[in-house]
């Protein structure tokens, strides 16, 4: 009588833990993405001064973008957002950094605001960044552009740093990797079920230009830690700027932060 009680326990583990790994491969995208819709005649309200942009990817979509201008370009950010939202609620982000002259490129991945498509793969998140990048590159010398990813956006925005020539790459409240994030959230989860690997801890090895990397201690998502593991990575250029008491949504708004990312688009050279 044990040992069967034993067996049929054992059997509903087996098929509990069988589901769970079930439903971590095939719901992926909508536990990592949470994308705001919009009507294809939406109308942006920024405020200031920008240009709309749509830009083609390798297997035809089309990607919103929004191009922010600034007084006295000294040159492009390249900002790639986090997983929740749209370019309408992301858009005030640009500010702090037009102010400093800098003009910003925002766009919506695939499923998110106007944007055409859905995610699919990683591939393809690279392949649309890649994309983004190369319309930006047409329009600015590739040594007056910086790339910034902001959480889930840290993943794309390595790549290109690892696989172009920007002048600058920061990072918001990065992980590791999304294996090692999963690990922490899920630990249960076999990683091999992980389709969004997003290898932060690989590419940034790879990068030839300076990173800066802010990361808020009681950030509730992406634990602070990530980015502790990043530094043990770092060339000698390299700077971890941890921010106090700083969660996961707060970064761009943070006065050290703000004071901070002043003085290092302040040193660059001028072109």
């Amino acid at each position: 009588m044990i040992l069967k009680i034993i067996t049929q326990l054992t059997k509903i583990v087996f098929v509990s833990f069988l589901i769970f790994c079930l439903v971590i491969y095939f719901l992926q995208e909508k536990l990592l993405f949470f994308p705001e819709k919009l009507a294809k005649n939406h109308s942006f309200n920024f405020g200031s001064a920008f240009e709309e942009l749509s830009i083609k990817t390798t297997d035809g979509y089309h990607l919103n973008a929004v191009l922010f201008k600034a007084d006295s370009s000294k040159g492009l950010i390249v900002y790639l957002h986090g997983n929740a939202g749209s370019i309408d609620s992301w858009g005030e982000v640009a500010k702090t950094y037009t102010d400093l002259h800098y003009d910003v490129c925002l766009y919506d991945y695939r499923g998110y605001g106007k944007s055409e498509g859905k995610i699919s793969s990683e591939k393809q998140l690279y392949q649309d960044a890649q994309a983004v990048y190369d319309q930006m590159k047409s329009q600015y010398k590739e040594e007056q552009i910086i790339v910034l990813g902001y959480s889930i956006g840290t993943g794309m925005a390595t790549y290109l740093a690892a696989n172009n020539h920007p002048q600058l790459l920061i990072l918001q409240a990065p992980y590791y990797s999304m294996i090692d994030l999963a690990k922490k959230k899920f630990p249960l989860a076999p990683s091999f079920l992980l389709k969004y690997k997003l290898e932060n801890n690989l590419r940034i090895k790879e990068c030839k230009m300076p990173v800066l990397v802010f990361h808020g201690t009681m950030d509730e998502v992406i634990y602070y830690e990530s980015s502790k593991k990043l530094q043990t990575l770092f060339k000698k250029e390299d700077r971890l700027i941890t921010l106090e008491g700083e969660t996961h949504n707060g970064i761009t708004a943070n006065i050290e932060y703000r004071a901070r990312i002043k003085t290092a688009l302040d040193s660059l050279k001028s072109f």
